[in-house]
């Protein structure tokens, strides 16, 4: 494996570490738009540096990009908050505006220089170690790779340092508020961490990838557990392995590496999506269906429990009484005798003790939430009467 090969795949792992933790937050509090947003909105923010320094080079572009980014959250939540238009509706007016600004920067002033869409929005990894970073006379390396590690440290400080208010903030803005933290502080503080991490990433791998590695990893994490700290760990494990699974599918196919990184993380993306245990698509159906199947037996047992009369406690006439289907009656017979709760005599279905016990909490259960939800309303009444 050459060094070209190493330095790719170090960068492209940097680079899902650093878009793991903000990504996890954003997915958190339902704001994974945003952060395509910010990928397209920066372009303004990078030309005007370009015009400044003259310099593509320069950290100024990527000050101004960040402060771009920013912007754009900024503008999101003024239009979102005079209550005309839902979130995703003003992300949709506000970067549209934003790139086109940009799109006419570059059209009207900078045709001669390599500032344009493709150079903004498709960075290619493959090329990232052939950009190096001198010292005096001294190679240190690709320069992608110190930009991202900077992000990645920079990063981490904020995280171990600002952890539990990034949770409180994250999870109950109210209970924030009370203990004296600042949620709009933590909230743009946030979206500037994404912001640069956005611009420092998508020169190296370009913006379609930095989508992906910012919200792929923590949803497929997300699906997998509530804990927030093992899911900031899956989202990183998630991209790390993406990044170097999909780079060598790209290495053996002879295809784009962000595109193969990209795909990779979203079959990994279905797979848990299907399969998770608790929050997966088969186990979410499995779940209904066993829930279905239980509404039916209390159903059953209620029947049985509030009707003496054997033409009604006939086998052959349940599904009649019911009005079920017979294969449904059939079904729910089997699990009722299955677990202990009735009896069948001469097709006469009775009640068992333990069948009795469970149809007499279950009826006591549903008296009390309907007394609950009552009370609930009562209180609700009162209150705004007051």
């Amino acid at each position: 494996m050459s060094s070209a090969q190493i330095e790719i795949q170090l960068i492209a792992s940097l680079v899902a570490i650093a878009c793991a933790i903000p990504g996890t937050f954003l997915v958190l509090r339902k704001m994974a738009l945003i952060t395509d947003a910010i990928s397209h909105s920066i372009l303004p923010g990078i030309v005007i540096g370009f015009f400044i320094t003259h310099d593509l080079s320069s950290p100024l572009l990527i000050i101004l990009a960040a402060a771009s980014g920013v912007l754009t959250v900024v503008l999101v939540e003024f239009i979102q908050k005079t209550g005309l238009v839902k979130e995703d509706t003003a992300i949709g007016l506000v970067f549209p505006a934003l790139f086109s600004i940009g799109i006419i920067l570059i059209a009207q002033n900078a045709n001669d220089v390599h500032l344009d869409v493709d150079a903004v929005l498709l960075g290619e990894l493959a090329f990232a170690p052939f950009d190096r970073l001198y010292i005096g006379d001294t190679d240190v390396g690709p320069k992608s790779l110190w930009i991202i590690g900077s992000i990645v440290v920079i990063t981490l400080g904020l995280l171990f340092t600002f952890f539990k208010e990034l949770k409180i903030s994250t999870f109950d803005t109210g209970l924030a508020a009370a203990l004296g933290l600042s949620p709009v502080i933590m909230h743009y503080g946030l979206m500037t961490v994404a912001s640069i991490t956005t611009v420092g990433a998508f020169d190296a791998v370009g913006a379609i990838l930095v989508i992906a590695l910012m919200i792929a990893p923590a949803a497929t994490a997300y699906l997998l557990t509530n804990d927030l700290k093992k899911m900031l760990r899956l989202a990183v494990f998630f991209g790390v392995s993406s990044a170097i699974i999909g780079y060598w599918v790209a290495h053996t196919l002879d295809t784009s590496i962000s595109g193969s990184m990209t795909t990779v993380l979203g079959l990994i993306f279905l797979f848990v999506y299907l399969f998770a245990p608790n929050k997966g698509l088969f186990s979410v159906l499995y779940r209904q269906k066993q829930q279905r199947i239980e509404v039916s037996l209390l159903t059953f047992l209620l029947h049985l429990g509030n009707h003496k009369e054997e033409d009604e406690r006939h086998v052959k006439h349940l599904n009649e009484h019911i009005n079920w289907q017979k294969v449904q009656s059939k079904s729910v017979l089997d699990l009722a005798l299955k677990n202990n709760m009735i009896t069948i005599d001469n097709d006469i279905v009775s009640l068992t003790k333990k069948g009795k016990k469970f149809t007499t909490k279950a009826i006591d259960y549903i008296i009390s939430n309907k007394n609950s939800e009552i009370e609930t309303m009562k209180d609700r009444f009162f209150l705004f009467r007051g």
